[in-house]
C-alpha cells in the first residue's frame, strides 16, 4: 500500500488561507466576532500582564533593579527577590500593617531589593575568593528542610514528589544560603573579650541626672556683628559687576574683549553670544549687587580680586583665569561701603561671621557663659538663671555613653540643644568630670554653648548592667557588624542602584 506523501509547508499555508477565506464566506459575522474575542484575550493574558504596573507581576514578568559587580539584581517569580518581598509581606500584615498603602509598598520592595544586593554581593566576594560548599553538605541541608520530614526522619517520597527543576532550585537555594552564612559567620562571629564587655558594662553605671543653660550662637549681638564688619569694612564693600565667560581660549576672550572696546558690540550683546555662564548671558551679564567676599569663588587670587573690586564705574578688568574658563568684569556701579543700618545686610555679614569666624562667636558666648557660672558658684543655680532671662532645661538619667551605644540610655533627643553631644569627647568628659552639684565649664557643642550643672547621681540598675554585659558578649557586637557589613555593600561604589527607576516605572501608578 502505497504510503501518502506529507503536504509541503506552502501547501500547509495555502490550504491554511484557503480555509480562513471559506469560513469568513460563510459566516463573515462569527468570523470577525471570534478574532475580535481572540484579541481581546491576547490582549487581556499576554500584553497587559507585560506593561500594566501590578497585572499579573507575580507571575509574568522578571524586573532588573540594578547589578551588583555586573550581576543582575532581578526580580523574577519564584526567586530570592520575590521570596524576600513576600516573606516582608506576610510579616507586616500579620503585624497589622495595610500593606496597600503605596509608601508602605514602596519600603516592602525597597527593603527586598537590599536584601538581595546583599545576598548577591556576599555570593560574588566568595566566588571570588574560590570558596565552595561539598555537595554533601548541601545535601545534607536539603534533606533537613521541614517539607521533606515524615515523623522527624527525612522522606524520600516527599522528595521524589518535587519535580526536577524544582529540587535544583531548591538545591541551588541551600547551597546559597550556606555560603551566605559561612561568609557572615566569619564577618560577625567575633570573639568578645571578658574585658571588653566589663568595660561596656562598667559605662553604665553611675547615671547622671542634670540641669542646663544654653547660650545659642545664633544670639550673637548685632552690636558685634557691626563691630566687626567695622573692621573688616574691605570683606564687605558692596560691588555691582557684570561678567562674560568664555570657555574655548583666552585668544578668544581677547577677541570678544577686543570688539568691545571698538565698539564692534556692547557688552550685553557680547555677553549674550560668548559668555558660557547661564546664569548670567541672558541678562547681559548683570551678577548682581554683592559683597567682596563673596568674589572669592569667582576671582581665586587675591590681587586680581581687588583689581576688579576697585573698578570706576564702567570700567572693564583685564581677562583673569577661572575655574570657568577666561573672564573678564565690568564695574555696574562706584563700590561702596556696607550698609550697616539695613538689617538685610546685617543678616549677610552675619552668615559670613558664622561660616568663616565661628571661633570668634563661640569665643565670645563662652565670655558670657564664664560669667554665668562664675556667679552660680556663690549662688543658687535657679536664681542667676532668672536674673539673666536664661532657660533652664534638664535631662537624664544618663550614663556615660559616648557614641550613642544602642546598650545603653541615650541623651534626649528632644533637646535640641543636645544635637552632636553624644559624639562629643569634651562634652561627655566635663558632663561626668564636674563634682555633683557645681557647675561645669561652658562647652562648645554644636550651635550652642553649654552649662551643665550635674543634680543627682544613682548607680545603674545592678541586673541591667548585667543584661548589657551579656548582651554586648552574646549578640550585640554581631548584629552591629552585619549592619556594617550590609551597609557596606548597600553603598558600594560596585552597585549601580536602579531602584527607583524601576520601581516607578512599574508602580507610579499607585500614588
Amino acid at each position: 500500500m502505497a504510503s501518502k506523501e506529507k503536504k509541503s509547508l506552502p501547501e500547509v499555508e495555502d490550504s491554511s488561507k484557503e480555509e480562513l477565506k471559506r469560513r469568513f464566506k460563510a459566516h463573515p459575522a462569527i468570523f470577525i466576532g471570534t478574532i475580535v474575542v481572540l484579541v481581546i484575550v491576547v490582549i487581556a493574558f499576554v500584553f497587559v500582564p507585560a506593561f500594566v504596573p501590578g497585572a499579573g507581576l507575580g507571575s509574568s514578568i522578571d524586573l532588573i533593579f540594578g547589578t551588583y559587580d555586573k550581576t543582575p539584581i532581578t526580580y523574577t517569580p519564584g526567586g530570592y527577590f520575590a521570596q524576600i518581598r513576600e516573606n516582608i509581606t506576610r510579616n507586616q500584615q500579620n503585624a497589622g500593617q495595610d500593606i496597600s498603602n503605596p509608601y508602605l509598598n514602596y519600603q516592602i520592595w525597597r527593603a527586598a531589593f537590599e536584601q538581595t544586593v546583599v545576598h548577591t554581593a556576599i555570593l560574588q566576594e566568595m566566588k571570588r575568593i574560590g570558596y565552595s560548599i561539598p555537595d554533601e553538605v548541601v545535601d545534607r541541608e536539603v534533606a533537613s528542610l521541614p517539607q521533606f520530614q515524615d515523623n522527624g526522619k527525612f522522606s524520600a517520597i516527599k522528595y521524589r514528589q518535587l519535580d526536577n527543576a524544582s529540587r535544583a532550585a531548591l538545591w541551588r537555594q541551600a547551597q546559597e544560603e550556606l555560603i551566605k552564612a559561612r561568609y557572615l559567620s566569619d564577618m560577625t562571629g567575633l570573639r568578645v573579650s571578658s574585658k571588653e564587655a566589663l568595660f561596656i558594662k562598667a559605662m553604665a553605671s553611675p547615671e547622671r541626672t542634670f540641669d542646663m543653660v544654653a547660650f545659642p550662637l545664633e544670639a550673637y549681638p548685632e552690636s558685634e556683628i557691626r563691630a566687626f564688619a567695622s573692621s573688616n569694612a574691605a570683606l564687605f564693600q558692596t560691588v555691582h559687576l557684570s561678567k562674560i565667560t568664555v570657555k574655548a581660549s583666552e585668544s578668544e576672550a581677547k577677541q570678544v574683549l577686543e570688539n568691545i572696546q571698538n565698539g564692534v558690540a556692547t557688552f550685553e550683546e557680547a555677553a549674550r553670544t560668548h559668555s558660557v555662564d547661564s546664569s548670567t548671558s541672558e541678562k547681559g551679564g548683570d551678577m548682581g549687587v554683592k559683597m567682596a567676599f563673596e568674589l572669592t569663588s569667582e576671582i581665586p587670587g587675591a590681587a586680581e580680586r581687588e583689581a576688579v573690586i576697585a573698578l570706576a564705574k564702567g570700567g572693564i578688568s583685564s581677562i583673569i583665569k577661572t575655574d570657568a574658563g577666561w573672564t573678564f568684569f565690568r564695574a555696574e556701579e562706584e563700590p561702596h561701603p556696607a550698609d550697616v543700618a539695613d538689617a538685610a545686610v546685617v543678616q549677610k555679614i552675619k552668615a559670613y561671621i558664622m561660616d568663616f569666624e565661628r571661633g570668634r562667636v563661640e569665643d565670645w558666648f563662652i565670655k558670657q557663659a564664664d560669667a554665668f557660672a562664675a556667679d552660680s558658684q556663690t549662688q543658687d543655680f535657679d536664681t542667676v538663671v532668672s536674673e539673666r532671662e536664661l532657660e533652664k532645661k534638664q535631662f537624664g538619667p544618663v550614663p556615660l555613653n559616648y557614641g550613642s551605644n544602642q546598650l545603653l540610655p541615650p541623651l534626649d533627643s528632644s533637646i535640641p540643644e543636645l544635637s552632636g553631644a553624644a559624639s562629643n569627647e569634651n562634652f561627655w568628659q566635663t558632663a561626668f568630670s564636674t563634682p555633683l552639684n557645681a557647675v561645669s565649664k561652658p562647652i562648645a557643642v554644636g550651635a550652642n554653648v553649654l552649662v551643665l550643672h550635674p543634680v543627682e547621681e544613682n548607680p545603674a540598675d545592678e541586673t541591667n548592667a548585667g543584661y548589657i554585659e551579656s548582651a554586648y558578649s552574646s549578640y550585640w557586637l554581631s548584629y552591629v557588624m552585619e549592619q556594617k557589613v550590609n551597609n557596606h555593600f548597600i553603598t558600594s561604589d560596585m552597585l549601580k542602584d536602579d531602584f527607583f527607576t524601576v520601581y516607578f516605572k512599574y508602580f507610579s501608578s499607585a500614588f
